[in-house]
C-alpha cells in the first residue's frame, strides 16, 4: 500500500522513467535472455532448434581455437590494463606541474583527440605509421641507416605490442583528463602544509596527490576491468591472416562463429562465457581494491 501511494504521489517521475525502462527491456534484457536460450539450442534458420543443454558450452571449451583466443585476450587485455592504468597517471602528474597554461591546455587537447576518433581512423593512422613503404617509423629508421623496411603489421612478435600500444594511445588522454579533474579538486591546504614541511615535488606527488587520487583510480580500474574481455574494434581493423593466431580475441571468435559461420548457438555460448568471466573479474577486483571503502 505504501508503495502504491509513493507511485501515485510521484507518478510524473515514473512516467518519465518508463520510456527508459522500456528501451532497456527491448534492446538489452530481451536480447540477453534470447541469446541465452539460443546458447542452449542447436540453432536453425527456420523453426525452433532443439534444446541440447550445455552442449554448445562444452564444444566451445573443447575448441583449441577458443583456448588460443583466451590466451590472446588475456595477454593483450592484461597489457592494456596494466600499462593503460599507469601511463595516464604519469601524464596527469606531469601536466599538473606544468605552469604554462597555454602549453598545458594544448597538450591536454592533443592527447585527448585520439579518444574522439573511431577505430577505423585510428587503425588507418597506425597502418600509415607502421607501413613498410613510406611509413613514419620505417622512414625514421632509414635516417639512422636501416636499409630494409620492417613489416610490423605481419610480424607475429610485434602483433600483440601493436594492439596494446594503439589502445593505450587512443584512450590514455581520456583517462588522463579524469585524473586531472580529480587533482584540481584536491584541497590546496594539503599542498600548503607539505610546503611548510619542506616537501619537494616528488614527495608532494607521493604523499599528497597520489593518495587523493585513489578513489578515481578505483573507478578507472573497475571500468577497465569491465571492458577488458570485450576488445574487438582494434583487432578487427589492424589484424590480418599473418598475425591472426596471435591477436584473435573472444569477440573476434564470437564474430567468426556467429556472423561468418552462422553457428549462432556456439557464438551465443562463447558470448555468455565471456560475460561470466567479466562478472567474475569485476567481482574479484571490487573485493581486492575494496571499492566500497573510502569512496
Amino acid at each position: 500500500m505504501n508503495l502504491w501511494k509513493t507511485v501515485k504521489r510521484h507518478y510524473s517521475l515514473y512516467l518519465m522513467l518508463l520510456p527508459i525502462l522500456v528501451y532497456f527491456i527491448i534492446f538489452t534484457y530481451y536480447p540477453l535472455v534470447r541469446g541465452f536460450i539460443i546458447s542452449l539450442q542447436e540453432f536453425q534458420m527456420i523453426g525452433r532448434g532443439p534444446f541440447i543443454g550445455f552442449q554448445n558450452y562444452l564444444e566451445v571449451l573443447r575448441d583449441p581455437q577458443f583456448i588460443q583466443v583466451t590466451i590472446n585476450t588475456f595477454m593483450i587485455s592484461g597489457g592494456i590494463l596494466i600499462v593503460g592504468f599507469v601511463f595516464p597517471i604519469i601524464i596527469a602528474l606531469s601536466l599538473n606541474e606544468v605552469m604554462q597554461s597555454v602549453f598545458k591546455r594544448f597538450t591536454q587537447t592533443v592527447i585527448y583527440l585520439p579518444h574522439l576518433f573511431s577505430w577505423v581512423i585510428v587503425g588507418g593512422i597506425w597502418i600509415f605509421i607502421l607501413s613498410p613503404d613510406g611509413g613514419l617509423i620505417n622512414e625514421i629508421l632509414t635516417w639512422f641507416g636501416k636499409e630494409e623496411s620492417i613489416h610490423f603489421l605481419v610480424r607475429e612478435d610485434y602483433a600483440r605490442p601493436i594492439m596494446i600500444a594503439s589502445a593505450i594511445w587512443k584512450d590514455a588522454g581520456y583517462t588522463c583528463i579524469l585524473y586531472l579533474a580529480a587533482i584540481v579538486s584536491i584541497n590546496p591546504s594539503l599542498y600548503e602544509a607539505a610546503d611548510m614541511d619542506g616537501a619537494g615535488i616528488l614527495q608532494k606527488m607521493r604523499y599528497v596527490t597520489l593518495p587523493q587520487l585513489v578513489p578515481t583510480m578505483k573507478i578507472v580500474l573497475l571500468l577497465n576491468i569491465m571492458g577488458i574481455l570485450r576488445i574487438f574494434d582494434q583487432v578487427y581493423v589492424l589484424s590480418n591472416s599473418a598475425i591472426a593466431n596471435e591477436v584473435d580475441v573472444f569477440m573476434t571468435y564470437t564474430y567468426e562463429k556467429g556472423i561468418l559461420q552462422f553457428q549462432m548457438g556456439i557464438a551465443s555460448a562463447a558470448a555468455f562465457l565471456v560475460l561470466l568471466m567479466t562478472l567474475l573479474l569485476t567481482f574479484v577486483t571490487r573485493k581486492l581494491i575494496r571499492y566500497d571503502e573510502g569512496m
